[in-house]
């Protein structure tokens, strides 16, 4: 198994209902080809830099994750013919991970969720993350 990361932008027009359901399904994928998601966050409405698809904000969504290249490449096939997906990058962060590893990096990714919720006082920041992983819905600011 290999490890990446896939940033998709979607449409701003999308209702919660459908963002979800294009979440759901890139998961489903994922878990399918027997991989492991360590991270999916919601990052929320952003302005885009310059228009896409006469759009110019979107929602950002983030996903680090553990699997085969057959499930990138099912993710990316399914992006490409979704109108609602205006753009989407997918790298591969680390060539080979074994499941020890795939498990130390979700439990750093809960440690730096839990550590960022107690931080979230601060009103002054403008970075707010929205972690979805485990059908969780929970607001957390990073603090930069």
């Amino acid at each position: 198994m290999r490890r990446y990361e896939t940033i998709f932008i979607l449409r701003p027009s999308q209702g919660e209902d459908e963002v979800t359901t294009i979440i759901e399904n890139t998961k489903k994928i994922i878990l399918d080809e027997k991989g492991s998601i360590i991270t999916l966050s919601r990052w929320g409405l952003k302005k885009l830099a310059y228009t896409i698809k006469k759009e110019s904000l979107g929602q950002y969504i983030f996903c680090d994750f553990a699997g085969t290249p057959a499930a990138v490449a099912e993710i990316e096939r399914k992006f490409r013919i979704d109108d609602a997906v205006l753009k989407y990058l997918t790298i591969k962060t680390v060539d080979a991970i074994s499941d020890e590893e795939i498990q130390k990096a979700i439990t750093e990714a809960a440690t730096k969720l839990a550590a960022n919720r107690e931080n979230s006082d601060d009103d002054d920041n403008d970075f707010v993350e929205e972690d979805i992983l485990e059908d969780q819905e929970v607001d957390v600011v990073d603090e930069e």
